[in-house]
C-alpha cells in the first residue's frame, strides 16, 4: 500500500462528498422534526383540521362548525356515508371525538 498516493483533489473530493451527505442527512431530520411538530399542533390546537386526522376511516370531504364553545365544537361532516354530527372535546393536550351521529339527508 502506498500512503503517500492520496493527492489533494482526492482528499478534497472525498471531503465534499462527506459534508453533502452530512448536510443531506440533517435536511432529512429537520424535515420530519417539523412534520411531527406540525402533526401534534393539528391535534392540539387546531380542531378543524384534528377532525381530518381524528376520523380517517370515515372519508370526511367537508366540514361546517355548528356550535363552538370553550372546550367543546359541534360540526357537519361531509362522510362517504352521507353527513354526521361530529361532537369533539379538548382533554388535557388534545381534541378527541366525543361522538359520531349518523344524519338522515
Amino acid at each position: 500500500m502506498d500512503i503517500a498516493r492520496l493527492s489533494r483533489f482526492r482528499f478534497l473530493h472525498t471531503i465534499g462528498w462527506a459534508v453533502l451527505v452530512s448536510g443531506l442527512i440533517v435536511l432529512v431530520a429537520a424535515g420530519l422534526g417539523r412534520a411531527a411538530i406540525n402533526l401534534k399542533a393539528a391535534l392540539t390546537d387546531k380542531p378543524d383540521i384534528a377532525i381530518y386526522l381524528l376520523l380517517p376511516e370515515e372519508e370526511i370531504g367537508k366540514t361546517t362548525l355548528l356550535r363552538e364553545k370553550e372546550d367543546e365544537r359541534d360540526y357537519l361532516a361531509e362522510t362517504k356515508d352521507g353527513p354526521k354530527l361530529v361532537k369533539l372535546k379538548k382533554g388535557e393536550e388534545e381534541w378527541y371525538v366525543v361522538e359520531v351521529e349518523q344524519l338522515h339527508e
